[in-house]
């Protein structure tokens, strides 16, 4: 590494005196194309501004060319640094990392100013020889990769992701996505997890949520809009059955939006994803929870039963599904209209008389 420190400011001026050795149409294209001066210009703009017009195919190879024609200038600069830092996370992330991401990475790694010109490090990043820049494509990130990754490759491991996400309809842990991904597409080497997790950063259609779930951005379960599907988001990610205060907090604290107690909890009351299960506390129905009254679960239990059951094998089976008190399962053990008892602690579901 090089001793100066670099800045916005020494970073423009080495870059700007790179821009000298080139010819006048060169640094024209360069110094618009990472806005050295003012702000980006596209393409075609660019080349419809010259006399005659030329394509904006033609613009782009006039970038590329010259970009790779300074890799070895910049070697001798303070610039070496953004190169080296580019290249150690390349190789990290199994030589394929986003465009945006490598730019806020090396902006911390180096401590640069926050405002500091990505499109000039974009520049010295894809100048050099072993590094290839994609193009932009809908739905994806520009991103940066060593020349032999194979751009099918990419295509079809996100393509497999899609198709095992769409079938499960829910969201996946990463390695279980990975290990499946990896057994089901053949290729001369076997895809390594850490080769697909750096792929599938690239797509927008794909989002990671916690540190080890994966899903689909338009599942509303991972960009909760209303407060129902908040409420479900929290739930999922604490993983435990919650009181309609603590749920609250958590909304407020977790997605920065302020929830009064009164509100989530009639919306708890009124929607069937959730599930009474204690005083004030709620659970998912997808967790199979019970829905019903503590009468109603062990009216279900032994109807299901149908052979008398002991009280310390009801209130487990009970408990399972209710945050209650032993006390509270005993008490309505004794609804005769629905439960007999047989004999010393055990119990029935009374069979209703036929005329």
């Amino acid at each position: 590494m090089t001793t100066q420190v670099l800045s916005n400011k020494n970073i423009v001026k080495s870059f700007s005196d790179i821009l000298d050795s080139l010819s006048m149409k060169e640094k024209n294209v360069i110094e618009r194309r990472v806005w050295l001066f003012s702000e980006k210009e596209t393409l075609q703009n660019i080349g419809n501004s010259f006399k005659p017009q030329i394509t904006r195919e033609r613009v782009r190879q006039i970038e590329e060319s010259w970009i790779k024609k300074i890799w070895r200038i910049i070697k001798s600069t303070i610039l070496k640094d953004v190169q080296d830092v580019a290249n150690k996370y390349l190789e990290l992330n199994w030589w394929i990392i986003s465009r945006d991401k490598v730019i806020s990475i090396i902006i911390k790694e180096l401590e640069l100013e926050k405002n500091v010109n990505s499109g000039i490090l974009e520049a010295i990043i894809q100048s050099d020889y072993d590094i290839k820049k994609s193009k932009q494509r809908l739905g994806s990130k520009i991103y940066f990769s060593m020349p032999y990754i194979d751009k099918k490759i990419i295509d079809q491991v996100h393509k497999e992701a899609l198709k095992i996400l769409k079938k499960k309809k829910d969201v996946m842990k990463k390695i279980s996505l990975y290990e499946t991904i990896s057994e089901n597409i053949k290729s001369k080497d076997k895809l390594s997890i850490s080769f697909i997790n750096s792929v599938l950063d690239l797509f927008e259609d794909i989002v990671f949520w916690e540190e080890e779930l994966i899903g689909l951005t338009k599942w509303k379960i991972l960009n909760p809009k209303t407060l129902k599907d908040k409420a479900i988001y929290i739930m999922k990610r604490e993983k435990v059955p919650m009181h309609f205060i603590d749920l609250s907090n958590k909304i407020t604290d977790l997605l920065g939006k302020t929830v009064k107690v009164n509100t989530i909890h009639n919306e708890l009351i009124r929607n069937n994803e959730f599930v009474l299960i204690g005083r004030w506390i709620y659970a998912l129905k997808e967790w199979w929870f019970i829905p019903g009254t503590v009468l109603d679960v062990i009216a279900n239990i032994l109807e299901k039963k149908w052979e008398p059951m002991s009280t310390e094998d009801l209130t487990k089976e009970v408990l399972k599904t209710r945050n209650v008190k032993p006390t509270t399962i005993y008490m309505n053990l004794q609804n005769k209209n629905l439960i007999e008892r047989v004999w010393r602690n055990y119990y029935q579901f009374k069979k209703q008389k036929t005329s």
